[in-house]
């Protein structure tokens, strides 16, 4: 039995840089983000807001969604934060209500 995933997208400002990401552990991961505990991109370009996700039952399809949003032209990103979340709020408020 495979444990679920996600797939996240991070953001430092509305229509800033963005970065798509995949965990088991949505809240932990954004925390990290968050606290710039994470090395690389992220923590470089102060990517510390949590403008999209997906939840997926099998952390296989997780990854490849992540592995192919990748790929994708970023207004195709931009869309799809648009659509869960127009502000470009923080979400991470909101996953442990």
């Amino acid at each position: 039995m495979q444990k679920g995933g996600w797939v996240y997208v991070m953001a430092n400002r509305r229509d800033g840089t963005l970065y798509c990401g995949v965990t088991s552990d949505l809240s932990h991961r954004a925390w990290q983000h968050r606290k710039g505990l994470v090395e690389g991109f992220t923590k470089a370009y102060g990517l510390k807001r949590l403008v999209w996700y997906e939840h997926f039952p099998d952390i296989r399809d997780a990854i490849q969604r992540e592995a192919t949003m990748k790929h994708w032209p970023r207004a195709w990103k931009v869309r799809l934060i648009h659509r869960m979340n127009s502000d470009w709020d923080d979400l991470y408020e909101t996953l442990n209500r």
